[in-house]
């Protein structure tokens, strides 16, 4: 393999769970909620798939109890802000903080225990194709659902009654309400989502990109997630570039690094950050492009009519 394979392979890796979590939280905002608490559904995610792996010996039981774990901790969040009507952004924060502590008690027992990696596909003959054989048919499942789930979420908001009635409540919940769509259910369906693929994030980070339990592996890439969403304005290609944009930064980073640049680490290791915050800045000072697809009703609660 040469190094520029490698290169990119790497980037994959370091793009997929922020792709992943990403593409639910542009569901779940499109529907007109905010979440914040995507750090805490991802960690969740990781830890509990971690663990299901390496007690069960198979990846993809882990894979499955990530998945249910983001839910979980996504409905938590849902039954406090749709049914209990909280304060959506103090309640994201307060899951995030609650799934990194809880994490933390749950994979005490976990730290330093061999994982369980999930396999990479490999088909004969195309796998060993020279270039492009690991790069597009070598790569881990996750890969290809990340992609596919990109594909079904543009498809699903442009050109269904399922992605008209989403964007619907998302812009106008009062509207959509009036034409006897049921909003909350909608956006606890679309919460449930969020919840399923930042399971799944936290499982790649655990299972694919670090087979092994570190408190608070997730290192601040749900808040990355959550820039990207809005980097992309609300839109599911958009949204794939720039999560592997934002990881080739990662890790271009990393191997700046390992070749003795001369610059300290913890620049280079903030790069990624940085970038989210220059990109966020750009965004803003362009009031048409911020505006541009942006839920109206990104925020706020709604209560039905009794």
């Amino acid at each position: 393999m040469s190094p520029y394979e490698a290169i990119l392979l790497t980037i994959i890796t370091a793009s997929t769970p922020l792709l992943l979590a990403a593409i639910g939280e542009l569901v779940v905002e499109r529907s007109g909620v905010l979440n914040l608490g995507i750090e805490g559904m991802m960690v969740m995610g990781a830890v509990c798939g971690f663990a299901a792996a390496h007690l069960t010996d198979s990846a993809w039981v882990g894979i499955a109890a990530a998945t249910f774990a983001g839910i979980a901790t996504s409905l938590l969040f849902g039954l406090l802000t749709q049914t209990l009507m909280t304060n959506q952004v103090a309640t994201g924060l307060s899951i995030t903080l609650l799934g990194l502590g809880l994490s933390g008690l749950i994979g005490s027992g976990f730290v330093g225990l061999p994982g369980v990696k999930l396999a990479n596909v490999s088909i004969p003959w195309l796998s060993d194709l020279p270039y492009v054989g690991r790069l597009v048919f070598g790569q881990d499942p996750l890969v290809y659902i990340s992609i596919a789930l990109t594909i079904g979420v543009a498809y699903v908001l442009n050109h269904t009654r399922m992605g008209l009635i989403i964007r619907a409540v998302g812009q106008n919940h009062a509207s959509a309400h009036a034409l006897g769509y049921r909003v909350v259910a909608v956006r606890y369906a679309c919460i449930a989502f969020g919840g399923a693929t930042s399971g799944l994030a936290g499982a790649y980070l655990s299972l694919v990109y670090t087979p092994q339990w570190i408190e608070n592996m997730t290192a601040g890439r749900g808040w990355i997630a959550l820039a990207l969403v809005v980097f992309s304005t609300w839109l599911p290609a958009r949204l794939a570039a720039g999560a592997y944009l934002f990881g080739g930064v990662w890790i271009l980073g990393l191997y700046a690094q390992g070749m003795g640049v001369d610059i300290p680490s913890q620049l280079l290791s903030s790069l990624p950050y940085g970038a989210t915050i220059l990109a966020l800045v750009i965004i803003s000072t362009n009031r048409r492009l911020s505006l541009i697809n942006t839920p109206a009703s990104l925020g706020q609660g709604f209560v039905p009519d009794r």
